[in-house]
């Protein structure tokens, strides 16, 4: 697809959802995007050379443009019922069209047919046979990273205010709601790596068309007069956001080839790009982002990372870090749940330190995070740990007679953190929604 076809779907947005973009103007540069040479960019220091060639490629700077107005074409007006519906019932209808087929929902409005008609489509280039041998390589980094590094994993969201706002303006700014939003993020991921979870009839498959409808319901909400300002933020969760939380796993796979000198993908590592894919793809992130090689892997995340201006505030980005780090995971209060609690969150706060302040102990202080002796014991600790274990289930994978057995653990190791997460309701509330708050760029 060329850019102009692009810009044609981003466009026929007002039309078919006005309630969320009929006063958008799609024609203007909102603050948070920079597509000009020299422009203070997201890549992070000395990457101003590589910011130039990738924007220099044919259309790229353009298309980086079109996805910061991009949302949902088919969940958004299914979201925009709920002055008709409200939000309760609008949930109910997706969950019985997911679990018992459209038709079987009484008096189902034709959006909620266009919504679930367009994620049981099958793209041309899906291989299910090659999606689920790649959640089976992803079962044991899920089932033994996870517990550590959802935490970090979800603060990587929200360190550029403009990116951040949706997050803070839907109410998580509390440990309750950030603990909340950070065990549905889990149980997202968590379940797509199940064993048939993305097939039609799958959990996982039921669990994106629910994340879906709470993006578009954050679109809506956020979209009404006196919340969102356009020509600071562009629209609310554009595609472009979702990119780098969706492809995380892929982009850190297509980082490791290119490291190694490798232009393609083992067959291991290609099985668990095209997982990432059709996850997202079910997610309703466009065919256009969703590459296949390394190198087009990290372009596009280049990509969007030069076209986002820097900034950390801390009305935003300070404060979801804060209620994050001080959010209590566990189910109980016992001894060992908090100690694991404690043991978590410094491995979180040692990753963001690594991760998102380049190391950098000062930089980290003065976003809020203040690494302790503890801190440091329990990142050893927990990457110590998680290494034996995924060594010796990556050994096992490789025995003919113990494969299957260590699969078997893995899968049930996950629907037990799974049930610590409890229900996941995978929806928002207007009511809780704070002023947005526009952005200084730096």
């Amino acid at each position: 697809m060329d850019n102009r076809e692009i810009w044609e779907q981003v466009r026929s947005q007002a039309a078919a959802t006005p309630a969320i973009y009929g006063v958008v103007d799609f024609a203007s540069i909102p603050e948070r995007l920079v597509i000009e040479p020299g422009q203070p960019h997201d890549l992070g220091a000395g990457q101003d050379a590589l910011r130039e060639r990738v924007l220099a490629l044919p259309g790229m700077a353009d298309r980086m443009r079109a996805y910061t107005f991009m949302g949902d074409r088919v969940a958004d007006p299914y979201a925009a019922l709920m002055p008709q519906f409200g939000f309760k019932r609008l949930v109910e209808m997706v969950t019985e069209a997911c679990e018992h087929g459209v038709e079987s929902v009484k008096d189902a409005p034709a959006e909620l047919h266009a919504f679930i008609a367009a994620m049981e489509k099958t793209p041309d280039w899906l291989d299910m046979k090659l999606v689920e041998e790649g959640a089976r390589h992803e079962r044991a980094p899920v089932a033994i990273l996870s517990p550590i590094s959802i935490r970090a994993a979800f603060i990587a969201t929200f360190v550029n205010r403009y990116a951040a706002l949706p997050m803070a303006l839907t109410g998580t700014l509390s440990s309750e709601s950030a603990a909340r939003r950070v065990k549905e993020t889990s149980t997202f991921f968590s379940t797509s790596v199940l064993p048939g979870a993305l097939a039609r009839n799958g959990e996982g498959f039921k669990a994106a068309a629910m994340v879906r409808l709470m993006h578009s319901m954050v679109r809506f909400n956020a979209m009404r007069k006196g919340r969102w300002d356009v020509s600071v933020y562009g629209i609310p969760i554009p595609q472009v956001d979702q990119m780098p939380a969706g492809l995380i796993a892929s982009t850190s796979l297509a980082t490791a080839a290119l490291h190694a000198g490798r232009k393609e993908f083992t067959p291991a590592e290609r099985a668990r790009v095209e997982l990432s894919r059709y996850r997202c793809y079910l997610l309703g992130l466009p065919e256009t982002l969703l590459k296949t090689t390394p190198e087009e892997i990290m372009t596009l995340a280049v990509a969007r990372q030069a076209t986002l201006r820097p900034g950390f505030d801390d009305a935003t980005c300070g404060s979801l870090l804060r209620a994050t780090l001080g959010a209590y995971l566990p189910q109980d209060r016992g001894l060992v749940s908090r100690g694991f609690n404690g043991i978590e969150t410094g491995f979180s706060k040692v990753f963001f330190v690594k991760q998102f302040a380049t190391g950098d102990l000062e930089r980290a202080r003065q976003m809020g995070v203040t690494l302790t002796a503890f801190d440091r014991f329990a990142f050893l600790l927990a990457a110590s740990v998680s290494g034996l274990r995924l060594a010796a289930y990556g050994l096992a994978a490789r025995m003919p007679g113990l494969r299957e057995i260590a699969d078997r653990r893995l899968v049930a190791i996950i629907r037990r953190q799974l049930a610590s997460y409890g229900r996941a309701h995978f929806t928002t509330d207007a009511s809780a929604y704070r002023p947005a708050v526009t952005a200084t760029p730096h």
